[in-house]
């Protein structure tokens, strides 16, 4: 099969492209580095280093003698959009290209504006280019849980039977997404469902958990295919973050009570969902959702893992929450469609964790303490002049 990565330089999007170009998949990668761009905004980068997009390539096909041919541009731009589907001819397109951070989206006016405007536009231009050039190409979209926030009754996956005044119907389940961010995710989600409705398009929308781990069967075949750990206020994950202050002898930085519950997947995890989405093909006119995660944790129950998994005595310490979210909560989200498809989870257990520290260790000497405090808070509409530029100049 003909698979066309976007985002195929990030976190989720390299190890993707080479664990299917492994399975026998031709495999196109796509990008723009924008996220890269990102870290010399902020001041930061990946705590594993991480080579260029062509030297990641080259390395790949010497060693798997395997071809990855790379396309390099922006969604934003439909007519690389339209170009690259034309020479390509892909059979699935996966959609990881995405402005994927909530605090980053929450920085300012500027960053809230850049995120919406990058992330919808682009995936309008991928509808558009689909439904014109191929509309039997299957979408496999990146979504997220936090699209439907903390509601206090049980989520579904994706849609929700409700009875109202004597009528019933399927409907999408209620979205209460919590950045905005996370509402770029939502104004996709609708996008999406209605192109397949309108034009007979087929997607899958896969809500995804916090993804944590950084090594893949394939990454760590050579230092040069190794994919981003983050762990920055911004960018970095909660497992990441705990997992680095632990190795720095740092206390782990609790926000709020720590009660926030979400759900989550080993990396390994999302590769697999991501072939078993590209073997199983959404049907002409289907827009489906799963909801792709294994297990729920608590940000306590997460600094309790690492606390136990670390070698030395690792302190917690609570913080003043910058987000504005609940923080004990119900949280029960429905995941089967993955697992009636095939997915063998990789659960979240000590030796996981000890893994994860095991990467830290090997790079603490890469590690900046100072970029791991929040620098985006919820409750300010966000002046900070260090930070604050032009939605158009943030993508340089």
């Amino acid at each position: 099969m003909r698979v066309l990565v976007l985002g195929a330089d990030g976190y989720l999007g390299w190890p993707t492209a080479l664990h299917l170009s492994h399975r026998g998949h031709e495999v196109g990668a796509v990008d723009n580095f924008v996220r890269r761009q990102y870290d010399y905004e902020l001041g930061t980068s990946s705590l594993v280093p991480i080579a260029q997009l062509q030297r990641r390539v080259k390395v790949w096909e010497d060693i798997s003698g395997l071809r990855v041919q790379p396309f390099i541009g922006d969604l934003n731009d439909a007519e690389f959009v339209y170009d690259t589907v034309r020479e390509f001819k892909p059979d699935a397109i996966i959609h990881f290209a995405e402005q994927r951070s909530a605090p980053y989206s929450m920085i300012d006016r500027a960053h809230a504006v850049y995120t919406q405007v990058n992330n919808v536009v682009g995936n309008l231009n991928l509808l558009f280019a689909i439904a014109e050039i191929d509309p039997s190409i299957h979408l496999v979209k990146l979504g997220t849980m936090g699209e439907y926030g903390t509601p206090n009754i049980d989520i579904e996956e994706g849609f929700i039977e409700i009875t109202h005044r004597g009528r019933t119907d399927v409907l999408p389940f209620p979205k209460q997404p919590g950045s905005y961010y996370h509402l770029s995710k939502v104004h996709d989600s609708h996008n999406i469902m209605f192109a397949c409705r309108i034009w007979g398009l087929r997607s899958t929308d896969l809500n995804q958990g916090i993804v944590y781990g950084q090594e893949t069967d394939e990454t760590v075949l050579h230092p040069d295919l190794a994919t981003r750990f983050d762990y920055d206020g911004v960018f970095g994950t909660v497992l990441n973050r705990f997992c680095v202050q632990a190795v720095a002898g740092h206390p782990l930085t609790v926000y709020g009570a720590g009660g926030q519950t979400r759900g989550m997947l080993n990396i390994r995890d999302t590769l697999a969902c991501v072939e078993i989405a590209v073997n199983n093909p959404a049907e002409e006119g289907e827009y489906r959702v799963f909801n792709q995660f294994t297990e729920s944790f608590s940000v306590k129950e997460l600094a309790d893992k690492v606390v136990e998994a670390s070698n030395g005595p690792v302190r917690v310490t609570n913080l003043d929450n910058p987000r504005v979210e609940k923080e004990e909560h119900y949280y029960r989200a429905a995941h089967t469609k993955l697992l009636d498809l095939g997915l063998v989870p990789n659960l979240l257990d000590r030796s996981t964790v000890a893994s994860i520290l095991s990467v830290v260790e090997r790079h603490r000497d890469r590690i900046d303490v100072d970029a791991i405090a929040p620098s985006a808070n919820w409750r300010s509409a966000g002046n900070d002049d260090r930070l604050h530029s032009e939605a158009g100049s943030v993508r340089s």
